[in-house]
């Protein structure tokens, strides 16, 4: 009886040595994204771009940590767009598939339910997704490749002003201010209203609403914008709502001197489907693929040439979130959580695709990089217009409505 004892010892010893050096062969990341349900056009992008990420690293023998390639693998879980079951999944893969590492999914109201767990268990979180502040600053394991929402917001208003100052658009100027009812429209709303209290004598504010989430019919809340007579139609908005506000706008005959839809307006499938009612709207983003850097146009031809589609900017933070990650596995030497989590706060990536060419976090884990505002043009064309060292085109303004 004790040798047979002794013997299931050593079995089991030789099988946890086994199980640590199998362990230590692969890093497992985890991923959770909306691949179906309502945020699943997006979702989609982001899943693609991020599977791309990892395989173009696997094909070159994987990444270096600590002097030896490791294969990444990934483990890429649908969240349904269900923010209770997208939390669940994180847990998922913490607990029982043992990953390395989080990347987080698309949508503020996703990564906020997402970003709770984390912290319980002490693994490192990165998402490209969230841009909403509340997510941040709460969790030292939390980190987030989007830049803060309320900056878009002042970018959006910097570009406006500079209209004013240039004589294409004349002060004072009105605003219909309409943001979804999310953290993410919250932060839009607080970035335009401290910029129209600072500059009071310019900008008012006769109207301000907001909205739910995939919301049935726009008529009545546009009638409102359209009673105000706002000089400008600034809105927040996921990309389906701005789909199908922006056509409601153009049935109703609405004519703002200039549209927003924040970070809304040059997605192509936003374009494709609205046809020529998509035509002037301004939109700031994260990353366009007119950005003039070298390894942006490297990239464009790179994405495309390997999915067959062009990059948007949910593909471009897709990518860069995983390979901030990675860059930061490979920094830290290590697989254990706090030496990647303290890579990733120290992380500057100075060959980045984003705008200003170097991913850093702030204190808070979250990235805070230049904005870029672009102009759709008729005949499906679109100008980066903002910020003018980098733009390919004059903004058109006022709107010229036929």
């Amino acid at each position: 009886m004790r040798l047979l004892r002794e013997f299931s010892r050593a079995v089991l010893a030789l099988l946890l040595l086994h199980q640590a050096a199998f362990a230590q062969d692969v890093v497992r990341l985890g991923a959770v994204l909306p691949v179906t349900g309502k945020e699943s056009k997006i979702g989609s992008a982001y899943k693609q771009a991020t599977e791309l990420a990892v395989k173009e690293v696997n094909d070159a023998g994987g990444v270096l940590v600590g002097g030896k390639k490791l294969k990444i693998e990934l483990s890429l879980l649908d969240d349904t767009s269900d923010a209770a079951k997208s939390a669940q999944l994180v847990e998922q893969l913490i607990t029982q598939t043992k990953v390395h590492a989080i990347i987080g999914g698309y949508g503020s109201q996703l990564v906020q339910a997402q970003s709770v767990v984390p912290e319980r268990y002490g693994i490192p979180y990165i998402s490209g997704g969230a841009g909403a502040t509340s997510i941040y600053g709460r969790s030292k394991w939390v980190f987030g490749t989007l830049s803060p929402v309320e900056h878009l917001a002042t970018t959006q208003m910097d570009f406006l002003q500079d209209l004013v100052s240039t004589g294409k658009l004349k002060a004072p100027l009105s605003i219909a201010l309409i943001t979804e009812q999310t953290e993410h429209g919250n932060d839009y709303a607080k970035g335009v209203k401290a910029y129209v209290a600072a500059h009071a004598a310019g900008w008012t504010i006769p109207v301000e609403q907001k909205f739910e989430l995939y919301t049935a019919d726009y008529r009545p809340l546009l009638g409102r914008v359209q009673a105000a007579k706002a000089d400008l139609f600034m809105a927040d908005a996921h990309l389906e709502d701005f789909i199908s506000m922006q056509r409601t706008y153009a049935q109703m005959g609405l004519r703002n001197q200039m549209i927003t839809y924040g970070a809304r307006g040059a997605d192509e499938k936003g374009r494709k489907t609205l046809g020529a009612a998509a035509d002037y709207i301004f939109a700031s983003g994260w990353w366009s693929d007119l950005l003039p850097y070298p390894q942006v146009k490297a990239f464009n031809a790179r994405y495309k040439a390997a999915t067959g589609v062009a990059p948007e900017w949910y593909h471009a933070l897709g990518y860069e979130t995983v390979r901030a990650l990675l860059v930061a596995l490979q920094k830290a030497g290590s697989l254990e959580p706090e030496k990647i989590r303290s890579a990733l706060a120290e992380l500057r990536l100075t060959d980045s695709i984003l705008p200003g060419g170097v991913l850093t976090f702030t204190k808070t884990g979250q990235a805070d990089l230049p904005f870029v505002v672009t102009q759709n043009k008729p005949g499906g064309k679109v100008d980066l217009v903002w910020p003018k060292e980098s733009k390919t085109g004059e903004p058109v303004a006022p709107i010229p409505w036929q």
